[in-house]
């Protein structure tokens, strides 16, 4: 079994946050979202690793995972020069994948579950394939396996309909009368069958190779398509909201260890992480939350579900329910909440007269005053 992760995004809906770097190396609790999936697949015994990666940001993501010793896995770098669909991915990884099975996995998502028992469900469903039961026949091998997650709202994702013996019959996207409540993760396993659906299908009316027609084509050749019901949440990083709620729920599972200094002026409440070479002085902590090495925290607050990176600065202001990257400086600021804050970025009260916003905003910014 070989793994191969999706980064090639642009993160155009993180702007302007990936106007200068990777969205999938935005972190959560102070982790890169892209290492959790290397991760998830590391722990499911998975030591072969391909992540596709753009032109735009593929030199930085080489920088941050290296070579995968970190991780006790092998990377192969596999360059896609424009985002032509899912099923593009496979077809350009074809060299690296062989005839192997493979967990395919978006760079962008975060699982609660991890990978271990969904890629043990499919490798038992084909190793067991070809044993009959006493006096049955014999059941019908895999050709894929794909995971689904009850939604609310199923008109606006990839829909999968199932059959009476669990086999998925049908994949539709973004239905007007969904066939279920149940939509595509953008998680996949498949065996070597998929490279021929690949090669089979035709772009869709936007110009890319979709995984949902290659899956589509598996079922209508008579392959075998399995599905698991997610068990926990289920989150597409992609926007702000949904990287703040991953982020708190990611926050929830941390313990408590306080290696960096705080002073004896300073509270630190709660499931709150301090790393090595951070300053808490004459401040508030109450978690959860993580500080990162090299932060200076001065007469300040940090509420609960903040993660502040390394090497930031936060002076005389209070912060909840955000995530702040590296060597950004907050000052002065009275509340500052629900917020998202780039690397190297400033926010700080002004003092000059009259009283003003004073600002410099890119393309795509949200600003919200009160």
């Amino acid at each position: 079994m070989k793994g191969l992760i999706l980064s090639g995004g642009a993160g155009t809906r993180l702007r302007p946050i990936t106007h200068t770097s990777a969205k999938q190396l935005v972190p959560i609790a102070n982790k890169p979202i892209l290492f959790y999936g290397i991760e998830d697949m590391a722990a499911a015994g998975i030591t072969e690793i391909g992540i596709i990666i753009a032109p735009t940001t593929g030199d930085e993501i080489r920088a941050s995972v290296g070579d995968g010793s970190q991780f006790g896995v092998e990377i192969t770098w596999i360059p896609q020069d424009e985002p032509l669909g899912l099923a593009h991915c496979v077809a350009i990884a074809r060299d690296f994948l062989g005839d192997d099975d493979f967990v395919m996995y978006l760079g962008d998502n975060m699982l609660e579950q991890g990978l271990a028992g969904f890629i043990e469900e499919f490798e038992s469903a084909r190793h067991g394939a070809g044993v009959a039961e006493l006096g049955g026949e014999h059941p019908p091998v895999p050709a894929a396996q794909i995971l689904l997650a009850k939604v609310e709202n199923p008109t606006a994702f990839g829909v999968a309909e199932i059959g009476p013996d669990g086999e998925v019959v049908q994949l539709v996207e973004k239905p007007e009368e969904p066939p279920s409540d149940l939509a595509l993760v953008g998680v996949y396993l498949f065996d070597k069958s998929i490279h021929e659906a690949v090669a089979a299908i035709e772009p869709s009316e936007r110009g890319e190779l979709e995984i949902t027609d290659a899956i589509q084509w598996l079922i209508s050749a008579g392959h075998r398509v399995n599905h698991e019901i997610l068990d926990g949440w289920w989150i597409d990083t992609g926007k702000k909201d949904p990287l703040l709620e991953c982020n708190r729920l990611v926050l929830d599972t941390i313990g408590r260890s306080i290696e960096g200094d705080v002073d004896d002026e300073s509270t630190v409440d709660g499931r709150v992480i301090v790393e090595e070479g951070a300053h808490v002085i004459n401040s508030t902590v109450r978690g959860p939350a993580i500080i990162g090495a090299g932060t200076l925290i001065e007469d300040s607050y940090v509420g609960p579900y903040s993660s502040i990176a390394p090497n930031c600065r936060i002076t005389h202001s209070e912060i909840d329910n955000s995530v702040v990257l590296r060597r950004a400086e907050i000052t002065d600021i009275p509340r500052l909440t629900d917020s998202l804050i780039g690397r190297d970025t400033q926010v700080e009260r002004g003092h000059a007269r009259p009283r003003a916003l004073r600002v410099m905003l890119g393309d795509h910014c949200h600003l919200e005053v009160e």
